[in-house]
């Protein structure tokens, strides 16, 4: 009788084992992100945001237009929560697949950065150039967005294509936006001097190594290998560039929706705003943040005003003209 009495209490213990574990598996919150940050950025974050929320974190890294490209594909049945770090011109243009929502310290977070129509601000960014200075004599750094036409540059500039990455397409349009009317042969003979890569941020990387001697890329990008000790410098372009935020948003119908505020709430949080800047080199969108005192003051850089609408209600007619020039370059 004992011996019955004991096995009916061992499986009582193991089916409450059981029981609870599957509670436990299914209490577990988790967030699915889709990303374009580079690898080094995402690696160095998402333990930390699982660490401070104990929620986990799936990324699937992909290009800015195929992260678009897949939440519209899956419009049907989200199965992302967290758009993590695109172009917000891209964001603009598909804000019907986002869901608004107003993040914890919305109230420190710079008002030149809320520009977005259901979308956030994540950090500030700065398109620059990267120069490999072991290629490149001073005398021979380009200074403007019209010196990398310049001859001798053929087939020495790194850029990532502009309908595939964000941060490519708002170079683009950024010379259109400095140069209006002349803005498209501007940027035909600066084209014509491009290798053309699949990754933003593959270009600083190739200038690094030496593999290009210019690139055209994001500052936070160049940042980490200027501090690395590289053999190369930023150039802030002299007749203008675009300083705007990157993106983060809620994706509408998400699976996991509390979860996907968590996220938006650490990423804008003052601890990783100031995490980014000190570990990554990029520019807090808080006002009780501060900038890494390796990069200079927004005051000492050209910049000029991006309309994020202009953007992205152009975006298709542009990345169409940016295809018939590529394909007339042979590039």
């Amino acid at each position: 009788m004992k011996g019955k009495i004991l096995v009916v209490l061992l499986l009582l213990v193991v089916s409450f084992s059981v029981f609870a574990t599957g509670e436990a598996e299914s209490d577990e919150q988790s967030v699915v992100l889709y990303s374009a940050h580079n690898q080094e950025i995402i690696d160095a974050l998402v333990p930390r945001f699982e660490a401070a929320t104990g929620i986990k974190a799936e990324v699937v890294k992909m290009g800015s237009s195929d992260v678009i490209a897949r939440v519209k594909a899956e419009q049907g049945n989200p199965q992302c929560d967290v758009i993590w770090s695109i172009g917000g011109e891209q964001l603009e243009a598909n804000s019907a697949l986002l869901q608004n929502y107003e993040p914890e310290g919305w109230d420190k977070v710079e008002d030149v950065f809320k520009v977005g129509t259901n979308w956030l601000p994540y950090t500030g960014i700065v398109m620059v150039f990267i120069v490999n200075t072991d290629l490149i004599s001073d005398s021979m750094t380009p200074r403007k967005w019209t010196d990398l036409s310049d001859p001798r540059l053929k087939g020495m500039i790194s850029s990532a294509r502009a309908d595939k990455s964000g941060s490519s397409y708002m170079q683009l349009a950024t010379v259109l936006n400095i140069y209006k009317n002349n803005g498209w042969d501007v940027y035909k003979d600066i084209l014509g001097n491009f290798v053309l890569s699949g990754s933003s941020s593959a270009v600083s990387r190739f200038v690094n190594d030496g593999e290009a001697a210019v690139g055209l890329t994001l500052e936070d990008n160049a940042y980490l290998y200027v501090e690395g000790g590289g053999p190369v410098k930023i150039v802030y372009p002299e007749d203008g560039t675009t300083a705007a935020p990157d993106g983060i948003a809620m994706v509408k119908d998400g699976p996991n929706p509390d979860a996907a505020k968590a996220f938006i709430d650490w990423a804008l949080s003052k601890e990783t705003q100031d995490f980014l800047v000190e570990k990554m080199g990029r520019r807090p969108v808080r006002t009780d943040s501060a900038i890494s005192p390796d990069l200079p003051p927004m005051s000492d850089i050209n910049t000029v005003p991006y309309d994020f609408a202009w953007s992205a209600s152009s975006k298709q007619d542009f990345v169409a003209k940016w295809t018939e020039i590529v394909q007339e370059l042979g590039l």
